[in-house]
C-alpha cells in the first residue's frame, strides 16, 4: 500500500512569521514544526494547556468556539512575531457522529462554531496585519467532507463545506492586496483522530472497527490513508515563494477519495 510523507517539504521559510491555531498537537503541530524547521518564526494557539507547555513553539491557550479568544490570538500573535505573513486555521473538531434527526441544537452549534465560525474571527484580525506586511497568506483547514456528503456527519460536514465558499470568497476580497488564500482538504488522515471517527462510524453500523477501516481506505484510488506530513507540505507550498500565484484553491490531498463513507 502506498504511504504518505514522513518527512516536511525542505523550502527556505527564514523570517517567515506565521500563526497557526489548534496547533499543540496532531496536523497542526506537524505544521508548526515543519514551518519552523523551514526557518519561520511560529506562534500557535490550542486548548490543550499541557500540550501547550510541554511544546516547543510559543503560544497561548484559546478556545475556538470563543470568537474573543480567537481575536485575542491573533494580536497576541502578531506583537510577539513582530508583525504578520500566514495565518493558518487549523483548529476543528470532529463533532456527533449522528443522524441528522439524533443530533442536537447545540452539538450542531457549537461545531460549526469551532470549525467555521473560528475562520471569520481570526481572518477578519488578522487582514490588517497581513495588509501591512505586504500581502501573505491565509490557509483553511476543510476536509474531503468539504467536497462530498458524509454520512452520519452532517455538522461537520456543512462547515467543512462553508469552508470551501469562506475561503474563495475571502481570496477575491484580498486578492489586490496580494494576500493569497487557500483552503486544504485532508483526506483519510492517519492518526489518533480519524482513528476515534472510524470506531465511532463502526459502533454506529454495528461492524468492527478493521472492516471499517478496510471501507474507508477502499474509497480512495491509492488505497490509503494521508499522513500529517503530506497536510503539512501543502500549507508549506502553498505558503512559499513556490505558491505565490495560488489563490482560492480547494486543494485535496487524500489519495484521490472517490467517496466518504
Amino acid at each position: 500500500m502506498i504511504t504518505g510523507a514522513k518527512t516536511h517539504l525542505p523550502v527556505d521559510l527564514t523570517g517567515l512569521r506565521v500563526a497557526i491555531t489548534g496547533a499543540a498537537g496532531g496536523i497542526g503541530r506537524v505544521m508548526a514544526d515543519s514551518f519552523a524547521a523551514c526557518g519561520a518564526h511560529v506562534f500557535i494557539s490550542d486548548v490543550d494547556q499541557a500540550a501547550l507547555l510541554e511544546g516547543p513553539h510559543k503560544g497561548i491557550f484559546a478556545d475556538a468556539g470563543d470568537s474573543a479568544a480567537m481575536e485575542g490570538f491573533v494580536d497576541t500573535a502578531v506583537a510577539e512575531l513582530g508583525g504578520l505573513d500566514v495565518l493558518i486555521n487549523n483548529a476543528g473538531i470532529a463533532g456527533p457522529t449522528k443522524r441528522v434527526e439524533e443530533c442536537t441544537p447545540e452539538e450542531v452549534e457549537e461545531t460549526l462554531r469551532v470549525d467555521l465560525a473560528s475562520m471569520f474571527s481570526t481572518a477578519r484580525r488578522a487582514i490588517p496585519a497581513l495588509r501591512a506586511s505586504g500581502g501573505g497568506a491565509i490557509v483553511n483547514l476543510s476536509s474531503a467532507a468539504g467536497r462530498f456528503g458524509f454520512q452520519l456527519r452532517s455538522p461537520y460536514a456543512a462547515a467543512k463545506w462553508g469552508v470551501i465558499g469562506f475561503t474563495k470568497t475571502l481570496a477575491i476580497e484580498l486578492g489586490p492586496d496580494s494576500i493569497r488564500v487557500n483552503a486544504i482538504l485532508p483526506g483519510l488522515v492517519d492518526g489518533p483522530r480519524i482513528r476515534r471517527v472510524i470506531k465511532a462510524k463502526a459502533d454506529a453500523a454495528g461492524i468492527g472497527e478493521n472492516a471499517q477501516t478496510e471501507k474507508a481506505v477502499a474509497t480512495a484510488s491509492l488505497r490509503c490513508f494521508v499522513t500529517q506530513n503530506d497536510i503539512s507540505n501543502m500549507a508549506l507550498y502553498l505558503c512559499s515563494p513556490f505558491g505565490a500565484t495560488i489563490s482560492g484553491q480547494a486543494m485535496a490531498v487524500d489519495g484521490d477519495l472517490q467517496v466518504l463513507i
